[in-house]
């Protein structure tokens, strides 16, 4: 069985990728099934708990404050809402309830409170826990924790090299830190990136060779496909090529293999066609519903369909999961 490495470069990550496709695809599917069940995908639900009016520039975001993009800044939903939408999802098969938050950094007091009740609520149905709240310090890790969070989601978007023609206003040591005292509380780790911000291929390697420098590997990955927003910086890219997306995916999976990889934004972008080929290159987790935090994303409908069609399976809900 092939075992997780820490010492990945991006030259050996770059070598993998830039294989025939058929060939690239057949090793990131050995991969696959010698640690996940091939026909089992994980469906997660995200929603936005504190949308709009974030200070931080991040290039692709309609959320930062910074750009007019017609997302208003809105408090805090009601703990009962989102209690609401957790069970919403869980009816629709989702087993992850993901909650995200438009800070920079996570405050002390009655939000954070707000949010630490959302987490307990969400385990108590059952259902894994994640939020993204931005930075945190240890102790509001702690809490994160003794609340029964799943995981907590802090990407790190793009590579190093790349990462200041994204963001100005928060640096790469600090994305990292963050993840530090995520790891040190004992909730896991979801961290990925997106595709399609200008980067080169080259940026993509670095990125998964950082990721797959952590110790333990990040036990969830989004792969991102960067949904072009009116008014960001990063309006009017063209969408990402499903082949492209599916490579990314399949070196992930070689250089993560444990890793949960997760097809994230910017399905609406791609065919079923692609999609299909995304899975077979070693995705096998998918967001459904019918938004992801402003940008669209496929229905529930949609998505059984497309599962249905290629004999995949919705995971069930494991009882005290937390990864």
């Amino acid at each position: 069985m092939s075992e997780p490495r820490h010492d990945w470069t991006a030259r050996e990550l770059r070598a993998i990728h830039d294989l025939p496709l058929s060939e690239l695809v057949f090793r990131a599917q050995s991969v696959h099934r010698e640690h996940h069940d091939p026909r089992k995908v994980q469906l997660c639900t995200l929603l936005s708990v504190k949308t709009g009016g974030c200070p931080e520039d991040c290039a692709y975001c309609p959320q930062s404050a910074r750009y007019s993009t017609g997302v208003e800044a809105e408090p805090l939903v009601s703990v009962a809402a989102a209690l609401e939408a957790a069970r919403a999802a869980k009816e629709a098969g989702s087993t992850r309830f993901c909650m995200g938050a438009a800070w920079r950094e996570v405050k002390d007091g009655r939000d954070f409170d707000a949010i630490l009740d959302m987490v307990r609520g969400v385990r108590a149905l059952g259902l894994e826990a994640c939020c993204t709240l931005g930075m945190l310090t240890d102790d509001q890790a702690r809490r994160l924790a003794e609340a029964g969070l799943t995981a907590y989601n802090h990407n790190l978007d793009t590579s190093a090299s790349h990462y200041g023609e994204i963001i100005t206003t928060r640096l790469y040591e600090e994305r990292l830190a963050t993840l530090e005292r995520v790891r040190r509380s004992g909730v896991t780790v979801c961290c990925g990136g997106i595709v399609g911000m200008g980067e080169s291929t080259d940026d993509r390697m670095e990125l998964l060779a950082t990721l797959a420098s952590f110790e333990p590997h990040p036990e969830s990955v989004p792969v991102n496909a960067l949904v072009s927003v009116s008014g960001t910086p990063l309006e009017g890219r063209s969408p990402v090529p499903g082949i492209e997306l599916a490579r990314m995916i399949a070196t992930a999976r070689i250089a993560l293999p444990r890793s949960v990889v997760r097809l994230s934004a910017g399905r609406l972008d791609l065919t079923d066609e692609a999609q299909a080929l995304c899975f077979l290159a070693g995705a096998n987790s998918i967001f459904t519903g019918e938004k992801l935090l402003t940008t669209p994303n496929p229905g529930e409908d949609r998505d059984r369909a497309l599962l249905s069609a290629l004999g995949l399976e919705p995971l069930e809900l494991r009882a005290g999961a937390r990864s």
